[in-house]
């Protein structure tokens, strides 16, 4: 997987910090190094959040996939369990 190079509360800093400071989109993009398409991608994940949010989407993202994993284990455990009880009986 490629490795970010800013996190999402560095991304919610910036697009606070360029909806504040008045610049045009192509000002704020060159200056952090940005394609405006990355941008407006950016502007529309994360445009309504605030830090906080961010921090809080994140942990809930983690624990959906560590539950994820727990019910893919739990499916597999009753599919091995069936395949037992029909070779027995």
């Amino acid at each position: 997987m490629k490795k970010k190079r800013f996190t999402e509360e560095q991304i919610v800093g910036m697009l606070r910090q360029a909806e504040q400071s008045g610049q045009t989109v192509a000002q704020v993009c060159k200056a952090y190094g940005v394609s405006e398409q990355t941008w407006y991608r950016w502007k529309k994940q994360f445009g309504q959040m605030a830090v906080p949010d961010v921090r809080r989407l994140r942990v809930l993202e983690k624990e959906n996939s560590r539950l994820k994993r727990l019910v893919a284990e739990r499916d597999l455990e009753i599919d091995a369990l069936q395949a037992v009880l029909k070779r027995n009986f």
